[in-house]
């Protein structure tokens, strides 16, 4: 079956509702729901049920924008107070931790593509290209791991996790661009290469900086009636920073995610409902995007360089990624330790990012794109096994795993940022009761007001004279802590 105007929505329906149903169900034996849509996209593809999806530059186009939005929003979650002390680790995993992963993974394809009995034989630079597509860690699956699996870290490693894989895309794509132009031209010269990085890097950390401030100063100082478009307008943004700094021969996909990472960290209307419209979104083209890649891949010609594939995919989790992040964290010393170390070296998911990296060989016609494409999903699948599945077991086996912080109040309720206020809850015991049973008679600090009392299923305004039970929840609004 081909896609058509006519059945487009039915199947795209039934193929989102069957992700996100397969997805719950896979959740509960840690399974991570990325692998499943994708398998989803699989089953329903030519191989499977026969929908017929075949166009490469569709499906580069549908990641880029998914990208987009992946990257944005999870620069909105990460909060620069925790990322300040593992700022510069982070940053030299995020480009020469990807540098280094697709030298040697490079190497090892062109090592193996001289043996007689693989079916693979790529000239040098091919093999670094292959290298180079899957060489960043995916930030689509880090975040929906970390995440869904509720997963906390000692010594900063969340946070540094999350900033190395939100921020190591750029490189990986500077490489794979690169690469295939050294391809097509017939070589490059060393001081062009270094020129694009540069210009590449700078425009895209100076425009995602600038175009981040403009957000916050527009969704503050705008005024829209309808706060339901607020989020929309945000949505514009992401877009317009990719596109303008793509025009000016910046990288995109680090000037979304700064310009995240300002909007996140700064106070801005309606923050509860951008934040839920975006998260929303996320995981919408987080889906599209994986189901549409599961329903590009022609799973029997993967299978055709699956024991090559396999080998390569092996070779980048045991010995590629740890000898680069070893490499990388090297010169900071003791302020990192060895189970951080190992831990990260594991935590090297490839997902998304690298299949829609491979399609960029397809799609500039680059000899062998055809097997660089198979093989780089064959990878990622083997990646989001092992690697996927065992996240949280490797975090506890190393001792690394606390549990999560609480965040916010049993009541669900949030107040504005510009409320200088703080919200939370406590339940009543029989030692509080001790002191006497109406709310008059609690010992609360001062400029403490209790806001609401839940008492089961009821909710009660309160007021000094309320008699009190044991579980009875109070919800507490206070004056924030000056630091």
């Amino acid at each position: 079956m081909i896609f058509t105007a006519e059945n487009i929505l039915l199947i795209g329906s039934i193929l989102l509702f069957v992700s996100i149903v397969v997805g719950k169900t896979g959740y509960r034996f840690g399974v991570p729901a990325l692998l499943l849509f994708l398998m989803v996209g699989m089953a329903f593809g030519s191989d499977g049920l026969g929908l017929q999806f075949h166009n490469a530059q569709e499906a580069q186009f549908i990641g880029m924008v998914a990208l987009s939005i992946i990257l944005f929003s999870g620069g909105m979650d990460t909060k620069i107070s925790e990322i300040r002390p593992i700022l510069w680790p982070g940053i030299v995993l995020s480009t020469a931790g990807v540098l280094l992963t697709a030298l040697f993974t490079g190497l090892f394809i062109w090592w193996l593509s001289g043996m007689s009995w693989t079916n693979i034989h790529f000239p040098l630079i091919t093999s670094l290209l292959l290298a180079a597509t899957m060489s960043s860690t995916d930030s689509a699956s880090v975040f929906a791991i970390l995440r869904s699996q509720k997963i906390n870290l000692r010594h900063n490693l969340r946070p540094m996790l999350e900033l190395e894989s939100g921020s190591n895309d750029p490189m990986a794509y500077m490489l794979t661009i690169v690469l295939i132009q050294f391809i097509q031209s017939s070589g490059m010269e060393t001081a062009h290469i270094l020129g694009s990085f540069i210009v590449q890097f700078i425009v895209g950390a100076g425009a995602g900086y600038l175009l981040g401030k403009l957000a916050i100063l527009i969704l503050n100082r705008i005024n829209i009636d309808n706060q339901a478009l607020y989020p929309i307008l945000l949505l514009a943004f992401v877009f317009f920073t990719f596109s303008l700094t793509d025009l000016l021969k910046g990288n995109g996909y680090l000037a979304v995610y700064i310009a995240g990472m300002m909007v996140g960290n700064a106070k801005i209307m309606y923050r509860k409902e951008i934040y839920t419209f975006m998260d929303g979104l996320t995981w919408l083209f987080q889906i599209i995007m994986f189901l549409c890649l599961g329903l590009l891949v022609n799973p029997h010609e993967m299978l055709e360089v699956a024991c090559v594939a396999l080998l390569i995919g092996v070779f980048m989790i045991l010995i590629g990624r740890p000898l680069s992040v070893f490499l990388c964290l090297l010169p900071f010393g003791k302020k990192i330790t060895l189970k951080s170390r190992l831990f990260i070296s594991w935590v090297g998911l490839r997902g998304a990012v690298p299949i829609i990296f491979a399609t960029y060989p397809v799609v500039a016609n680059v000899p062998g794109s055809d097997a660089i494409f198979n093989i780089v999903f064959f990878i990622t699948i083997v990646s989001l096994i092992i690697q996927g599945t065992t996240v949280s077991r490797a975090a506890r086996l190393l001792g690394l795993s606390i549990p999560m912080p609480k965040t916010g109040n049993d009541f669900g309720v949030e107040l504005p940022d510009e409320i200088d206020s703080d919200l939370k809850d406590m339940t009543v015991t029989p030692e509080i009761l001790a002191q006497g049973d109406t709310l008059k008679d609690m010992n609360l600090p001062q400029g403490t007001l209790v806001m609401i009392v839940k008492r089961g299923d009821e909710y009660l305004i309160p007021n000094g004279s309320l008699k009190l039970h044991v579980g009875d929840k109070l919800l507490l609004i206070s004056e924030k802590s000056k630091n």
